[in-house]
């Protein structure tokens, strides 16, 4: 009985496909979009009725460099669980689109050095890659940390600043107040996690046992 037991061949065991490029960035896209609608409904909220949505200053301005910087993201998640890349960690630098994009449409210069317009895009792109930086467990500590208290400050400036701008209907007393300063919030700290993905430590792939001989001799699938 023994001796045909030996003699049975080992049984392949079924591989997990890998990870798809194409679904990883579709899904960092929606979620980017997502993320970007949400950002503008925060902005709307601070301007009020003065809010106006058009196809420059909320599609092409907001919306768009918010799926481009999911899109990216989701493309560093695949190369970081595939292993990594040469130069793919340059991916840290995708929040820079928020604050570009703004910057591209006709006077957004002009505005911003002469009335700061367009400056809460910049503070987004910088929690972005600095917070990212802070959360992602490389480099040294003390860098992390200084990057950690420069974003918590940014974040927190932009909670507090519907109270500032929306006068008394958004302050933090009443719970339009508190919605907004928790849209801006989560915004900043949402943000500051998905960064973090292309500067994490990337994951190591080998080779993975495809018997029941693999099996047993590692006690279990790798």
């Amino acid at each position: 009985m023994s001796d045909q037991l030996a003699q049975v061949a080992p049984t392949p065991l079924a591989v997990a496909p890998g990870p798809s490029l194409a679904a990883h960035i579709a899904v960092g896209g929606v979620s980017g979009l997502a993320w970007g609608a949400g950002l503008r409904g925060y902005m709307a909220e601070m301007v009020g009725a003065e809010s106006v949505v058009s196809w420059g200053g909320t599609v092409l301005a907001v919306l768009l460099p918010a799926g481009v910087t999911g899109a990216l993201l989701g493309w560093a998640e695949y190369l970081r669980r595939t292993g990594g890349r040469p130069h793919w960690r340059l991916l840290a630098l995708a929040p820079l689109a928020l604050a570009v994009a703004p910057l591209l449409m006709p006077g957004a210069v002009v505005a911003l050095v002469t009335q700061g317009l367009g400056g809460g895009a910049i503070a987004f792109a910088a929690i972005g890659i600095g917070g990212g930086f802070a959360l992602s467990g490389r480099g040294r500590v003390r860098r992390r940390a200084l990057c950690g208290v420069v974003a918590g400050i940014l974040v927190t400036g932009i909670a507090a600043t519907p109270a500032g701008i929306g006068g008394p209907d958004l302050a933090l007393s009443t719970p339009r107040g508190v919605w907004v300063a928790l849209l801006g919030l989560t915004s900043g700290l949402t943000l500051a996690i998905a960064s973090s993905i292309p500067q994490r430590p990337a994951v190591r792939t080998g080779p993975r046992p495809t018997t029941d001989a693999g099996w047993s001799a590692r006690g279990g699938v790798a």
